[in-house]
């Protein structure tokens, strides 16, 4: 992927790199955005007690026709194969090639006419990134800024979760477990139930509203 022109990919926050060559690559000759895109992924050494693959949520940090930036729970490693789900873009595969603090860069393995149709929606999305509907749900769900956060288990084991969305009530989880429902746990400091499980995670109801203005700092431990 280093061969021709001077290449690099666009993150919208240089902190969530690791050091300067933690950057990796995609021609800067085709369009990109750094729109924060809610999706799923699997890899291929993650797999269930019937041998499918797990699901986990991400989001997208950037995005171009040849590689894909996440913000991601699990990293892999270098090589392995990953499968990709989001609503704008369809299911995209490719290859771990860069691990970055909080998540890891994919290359996007695509037919030469496949790749020119993702960069047309790539190119509407950044244009119309701004523009996306509101969320009319009775509690308002919040994309938090940084999505890395900690599940605390009844037993007292601690491990990394990704946030989903968050609101006053609950808040939906990826991570490497599968809670049973009702189970009660904490996401960061806040104390809530399993109320639905999912492909790739759980949502849990708070046991009491938060404060909306507390609610990232409560939730979003590392």
């Amino acid at each position: 992927m280093r061969s021709g022109a001077m290449l690099a990919v666009a993150v919208d926050n240089i902190d969530t790199i690791e050091n300067a060559d933690d950057i990796t690559f995609v021609d800067r000759r085709s369009v990109s955005t750094t729109a924060s895109i809610a999706g799923r992924y699997s890899l291929a050494n993650k797999r269930n007690a019937r041998g499918e693959r797990r699901e986990f949520a991400c989001r997208t940090v950037s995005i171009s026709p040849e590689a894909i930036a996440l913000a991601a729970p699990i990293k892999g490693a270098i090589g392995d194969r990953v499968i990709t789900h989001f609503d704008d873009f369809g299911r995209l595969e490719g290859q771990v090639v860069r691990l970055i603090n909080g998540g890891f860069v994919m290359s996007i393995t695509l037919a030469d006419d496949r790749r020119a149709r993702l960069a047309a929606k790539i190119d509407w999305l950044d244009k119309h990134k701004h523009y996306r509907l509101p969320d009319d749900r009775l509690h308002k769900r919040i994309i938090p800024k940084n999505p890395h956060s900690t599940v605390l288990l009844a037993d007292g084991e601690t491990l990394g979760c990704f946030v989903i969305d968050m609101s006053v009530s609950g808040v939906a989880v990826s991570a490497d477990i599968t809670p049973a429902l009702g189970d009660v746990l904490a996401v960061g400091k806040v104390i809530g139930r399993v109320v639905r499980l999912f492909p790739e995670g759980f949502a849990l109801r708070f046991i009491e509203l938060q404060n909306p203005d507390l609610l990232e700092q409560w939730l979003i431990q590392s």
